[in-house]
């Protein structure tokens, strides 16, 4: 799936709580808490599934802002390079 900067970002962030997360699910599941170990890993599974998947209202504006860029920067089509050359 093609992401934007914005949406990099917004991924970026999420991983920056997700990671630690993980990490430490992965601890206690090592440690023979499988319990545990298994909330903190699906929250962090659940962290990001939700970010990539789940539109906010915050989300909008960004959406808009990503479709307003690529119709002003605009993606050369194949047909037109042929054209030009």
């Amino acid at each position: 799936m093609a992401r934007g900067i914005l949406g990099t970002l917004g991924l970026l962030g999420t991983l920056v709580f997700a990671v630690p997360l993980g990490f430490l699910g992965v601890q206690f599941l090592v440690s023979e808490r499988y319990l545990m170990g298994g909330v903190f890993l699906g929250l962090a599974v659940a962290m990001v599934l939700l970010q990539e998947f789940l539109t906010t209202p915050q989300d909008i504006p960004a959406m808009l802002a990503e479709k307003v860029t690529g119709t002003v920067v605009g993606e050369e089509k194949p047909e037109e390079s042929k054209r030009s050359e």
